[in-house]
């Protein structure tokens, strides 16, 4: 039972550390909208969308004034676009996304996820479909986001989508130059992507999940940077005591909000996911915390064991302090929405290369990752490819969301805005690796993968 006493130690943390909720996120099944006419089914998820989702906002406003804490954001996910429309008789998803976007402005949600397609084993008509529409379908709407699962640890690796992605990417970068090709910041390509995950872009809703659910996603980097202050010099038990304490709190308040938001909205409580959310805020950083941990700069050695340390006892803290945790949960480490991570890339201490081996050990991946604009799609496939690698052999989740910015060049600034913050274009590595890409097909799951 969560009591005042809980949430009252919470307002230093609100007030001077920058806590706060990152996201409630609404998941809403699609699946009964399904019609053969794409009109009908517009007017389906159209309505299925508004109805179960109008006091969403007003709910996350109301917890936000009298708790006293902040909610960034409120969201929502609804089923992967490709299953949900599946049975339509279309070539075209790009109305589908309007009509997710018509819906979001009209219950007043920041960010609707979902026009996403799971192609981990292969493709169907309409995953194809998906695939065509997505450059369009994310540059003319403002709150859609969309991703592509393409590997599992059960199920290897699709590297024909792979391949089609890389072009993809570049074609959503080319259709949004006009604002800095801001398009590519609403997709993400995973491997061993999750149903449950309430952050944006990768957020969609599983068919796995109960018709409509709350999901919560939690944030505090600030918090922990500051809470590590109190053990300077002493022990890595020390440390991994004080983040596993922090991080208990800071997950308490989220699920006092998941269970508030669950009651008043009569929706069932999903899950809360533990990750640190930075911002481009001073103080709000996961870099800031590596500085704190002892290391110059995110990228100096010893930080992958930093980020390993972190994201585990961020885990183990906040799994006591909440009935459900799923999501991806740990730590996040995209370059533009982290004020420290920008000024390591800045400094020269961090580079592309440093940041996948990173993605080992922490919660996603390669996040908000600005590149030159004249990027080959196949560099941009390998670059995927790798970072599917890893999640694929470490049964992990690992995501993908690059930015080849409209031309701009290695150590150029791009302005994004909002959360989203600004970011220096990182050298990639432009070895040809064509013939690799073009070899198509599956790279198989790995032997560990069989264990039933």
């Amino acid at each position: 039972m969560i009591n005042d006493i809980e949430v009252l130690e919470t307002n230093k943390m609100i007030q001077e550390q920058q806590l706060d909720i990152r996201t409630i996120t609404m998941g809403i099944s699609l699946l009964d909208c399904a019609d053969p006419d794409i009109d009908v089914f517009n007017e389906n998820i159209y309505k299925k969308i508004t109805t179960k989702a109008k006091d969403l906002v007003k709910v996350g406003n109301d917890l936000e004034l009298e708790l006293g804490i902040p909610i960034v954001n409120k969201r929502i996910s609804v089923t992967p676009i490709a299953i949900a429309a599946a049975g339509c008789k279309t070539d075209s998803y790009v109305s589908i996304a309007q009509t997710l976007d018509r819906a979001a402005k009209a219950v007043g949600v920041d960010f609707i996820g979902g026009f996403s397609a799971l192609v981990q084993k292969g493709m169907t008509p309409s995953d194809r479909i998906l695939f065509k529409s997505l450059p369009e379908a994310l540059t003319v709407t403002d709150y859609v986001c969309g991703s592509v699962n393409v590997g599992t640890t059960k199920n290897g690796m699709n590297m024909n989508a792979i391949k089609d992605l890389g072009q993809i990417i570049l074609d959503l970068a080319e259709h949004s130059k006009d604002n800095s090709s801001i398009g590519c910041a609403k997709f993400v390509v995973f491997c061993n992507s999750v149903e449950d995950n309430p952050f944006m872009a990768g957020a969609y809703h599983g068919v796995g999940e109960e018709d409509c659910v709350i999901n919560v996603g939690i944030s505090g980097p600030g918090v922990v940077s500051r809470a590590l202050e109190s053990v300077r010099g002493q022990d890595f038990e020390a440390m991994s005591e004080c983040i596993k304490k922090t991080a208990f709190k800071i997950t308490r308040v989220g699920q006092l909000v998941a269970q508030e938001a669950s009651k008043r909205l009569s929706v069932p409580f999903g899950i809360i996911d533990l990750s640190l959310a930075p911002t481009p805020a001073v103080g709000d950083s996961v870099a800031e915390i590596f500085r704190e941990m002892g290391l110059e700069e995110v990228g100096a050695p010893g930080t992958i064991a930093a980020l390993a340390m972190l994201n585990d006892a961020v885990k183990k803290g906040g799994v006591m302090a909440s009935s459900y945790v799923g999501g991806l949960s740990g730590a996040f480490i995209p370059v533009s929405e982290d004020k420290g991570m920008i000024e390591a890339v800045q400094r020269g201490a961090l580079t592309l290369e440093k940041l996948e081996a990173m993605t080992c050990v922490c919660s996603v991946g390669l996040d908000m990752v600005a590149i030159p604009g004249d990027t080959k799609p196949e560099t941009i496939s390998g670059i995927i490819a790798d970072e599917a690698a890893i999640g694929m052999i470490n049964q992990k989740t690992t995501a993908v969301r690059l930015i080849p910015v409209h031309r701009k060049d290695v150590g150029e600034i791009v302005e994004f805005g909002g959360l989203l913050g600004y970011a220096p274009i990182m050298k990639v590595n432009n070895f040809d690796n064509k013939k690799f890409i073009d070899r198509g097909g599956r790279i198989p799951a790995p032997i560990h993968s069989f264990k039933n």
